[in-house]
C-alpha cells in the first residue's frame, strides 16, 4: 500500500518529462495552442463546436495531422491549467515568432471567441491583453475582429457553405 501511494505521489510530482512530450516548453505552439484553450474555455466548458474549431484551426494553421493536434491540446491543456497567467505563453511566442505570425494567433483567437456565435466581455477582454502582449497593435487587433465576424457573418449567409 505504501508502494502504491508513494508512486501516485511521484506521478503527480513529476508530469510529463520533456522525453516523453512531443512538443516542448519552448514550442510555440504549445503556447499558442495553451492561449486559444484559455480563450475558449472563459465561459465555462468548451462547446463541441468550439473543440471542433480549435481542432481544425491547428491542424490548418499549423500543419498538422488530426492524431497530432489532438496530443498538441492535450498537452496544452496541462499547461495551460497550470499557468498563473498570459505571460508565460506570449513570451515563448513573442521569442519565436514574427510579427506576421502573431497577428495569426491573434487572428486564431477571434476564430474561436465567434465559433460559439457569441463573443463575451471577458473573451474580448482576454483577446486584448494577449495581443497587447504579443506586440500586436490596437489597430490590427480591432481589424482582425471585424474581419473574422464579417468571415463568420458572410458563411452563414452564403447558401452553398
Amino acid at each position: 500500500m505504501l508502494d502504491k501511494l508513494r508512486q501516485f505521489i511521484a506521478e503527480i510530482a513529476s508530469p510529463l518529462t520533456q522525453d516523453n512530450r512531443p512538443f516542448s516548453d519552448t514550442d510555440y505552439r504549445l503556447a499558442a495552442t495553451a492561449l486559444l484553450i484559455h480563450v475558449v474555455s472563459l465561459d465555462g466548458e468548451p462547446s463541441e463546436v468550439e473543440k471542433q474549431k480549435l481542432h481544425s484551426v491547428l491542424q490548418a494553421r499549423f500543419q498538422l495531422d488530426a492524431a497530432t493536434a489532438t496530443q498538441l491540446i492535450a498537452e496544452a491543456t496541462l499547461v495551460e491549467g497550470e499557468a498563473v497567467d498570459l505571460y508565460h505563453f506570449t513570451s515563448v511566442i513573442m521569442r519565436s515568432v514574427d510579427e506576421e505570425g502573431r497577428k495569426r494567433i491573434v487572428e486564431m483567437m477571434w476564430e474561436l471567441v465567434y465559433a460559439d456565435g457569441n463573443v463575451s466581455e471577458f473573451e474580448d477582454n482576454v483577446v486584448w491583453r494577449a495581443a497587447d502582449l504579443l506586440g500586436v497593435s490596437s489597430r490590427d487587433r480591432i481589424q482582425l475582429k471585424h474581419r473574422i465576424a464579417q468571415d463568420i457573418a458572410e458563411e452563414q449567409t452564403d447558401p452553398t457553405s
